[in-house]
């Protein structure tokens, strides 16, 4: 099966009409070397049933289609989502009946027509922890995760506690998957060409914490809010008083003048149960 390269990206965008947007994140991957990348790197089996977001003009998606069971492909844009079955028809007909388009923005996606177990996606780069932990929580099959996004927010997404950039998204993905940066992706694969390198990070689900999301997330981005902080500081907001966020701190074994970026997922999970039981 012939890949889509340079030449049939600008084609097909021109009989479109299609002028990639910075609003809907489009930089569309023109290298076929880099897809098949991908693919390996996604190490899929032949039963998986793939869930791709933002297929776009269609070049991760035709070298998913061998690869896979079935690829479940959601696009926002209508113009692109109207296009994918014909592109797959057009490049590999003997594979086109494994590909579903559902045109949706994959935030609002709580339904698919069959049940993903892999998610791998060139994701846009505003929107990709967002979209990851909207899915995440939404389509609990999903097994494993491979994502392209910006290699700033491969190192995030990645990152364990003590790490410069750990934060935010590195705990709340980590709540549900174990993350690891696999791969840099470089910008000049992309048309139109990125003013950032790119990176690939898979994430292999795994049992969350028994404990309330909503309620460990609200300390982990409270805990974030003023990273220069101690806890006891930082939480005194969530908690009430710095003296109540010290009680319920400590309570957990916590040591209030710690900072946010040392603690490891479990950390804020005992705290949000001490803060619910009581000190």
């Amino acid at each position: 099966m012939k890949l889509l390269g340079p030449v049939e990206i600008r084609g097909l965008a021109e009989s479109l009409g299609v002028r990639p947007t910075k609003k809907l994140g489009q930089n569309f991957v023109h290298d076929p070397n880099t897809v098949r990348r991908i693919v390996a790197a996604a190490d899929l089996a032949a039963d998986d049933v793939v869930l791709e977001v933002g297929p776009g003009l269609g070049s991760l998606t035709l070298a998913l289609l061998p690869a896979c069971a079935a690829v479940v492909a959601v696009e926002i844009d209508p113009v692109l989502a109207a296009r994918l079955p014909a592109t797959a028809a057009e490049h590999a007909p003997e594979l086109a009946d494994r590909l579903t388009v559902v045109q949706a923005d994959a935030m609002k996606v709580t339904e698919l027509p069959v049940a993903p177990t892999a998610l791998v996606a060139n994701l846009p780069y505003n929107v990709a922890v967002p979209v990851v932990l909207h899915l995440l929580a939404a389509v609990p099959t999903l097994r494993r995760v491979l994502v392209m996004v910006q290699a700033e927010v491969a190192d995030r997404m990645a990152a364990g506690p003590g790490g410069r950039v750990y934060g935010v998204p590195s705990v709340k993905i980590a709540w549900y998957a174990s993350a690891k940066r696999v791969a840099t992706v470089p910008r000049a694969v992309f048309w139109p060409v990125p003013n950032v390198d790119s990176a690939l990070v898979l994430l292999e689900r795994r049992d969350t914490p028994d404990a309330d999301r909503e309620a460990v997330f609200a300390v982990v981005d409270a805990a974030f809010a003023q990273r220069r902080k101690t806890l006891r500081a930082a939480l005194s907001g969530w908690a009430g008083s710095p003296a109540a966020a010290e009680a319920v701190l400590t309570a957990a074994g916590v040591d209030p003048g710690a900072r946010g970026e040392q603690l490891a997922v479990g950390d804020f999970v005992r705290i949000a149960q001490r803060a619910h039981t009581g000190r």
